[in-house]
């Protein structure tokens, strides 16, 4: 007899309705995301982490903000050398980001 338990021989021994119910709040969470304005705002937090790797110190340093909105990345400065060398990277920024995110996250990159 089962109990609710995962069969023995798979070497778990979490309850099924537990298991069960881990993989619904995953799943919840993840359809919460897609369709709430948090998302944007986890991944701007995730490309700042990453910005120093993907365009690196310099660049990291005199970028004053990043925000994500409809699949655009806007990238804030205020020193205009920096703007126009992004503006050049445009396409490079778009592949590095996409790259890390592991998805096509980013379509057009708006420098500001």
């Amino acid at each position: 007899m089962n109990f609710g338990y995962s069969h023995p021989d798979n070497g778990e021994h979490t309850p099924v309705y537990l298991r069960m119910a881990q993989l619904h709040i995953g799943d919840a969470i993840k359809g919460f995301l897609e369709k709430s304005r948090l998302k944007n705002g986890i991944r701007a937090v995730q490309i700042e982490e990453v910005w120093e790797k993907v365009m690196g110190k310099t660049v990291a340093r005199y970028t004053d903000k990043i925000e994500i909105m409809n699949g655009k990345l806007f990238i804030h400065s205020s020193v205009g050398p920096l703007k126009n060398e992004l503006q050049f990277q445009k396409p490079k920024i778009i592949e590095r980001i996409n790259e890390l995110m592991g998805e096509k996250v980013i379509y057009e990159v708006i420098i500001k």
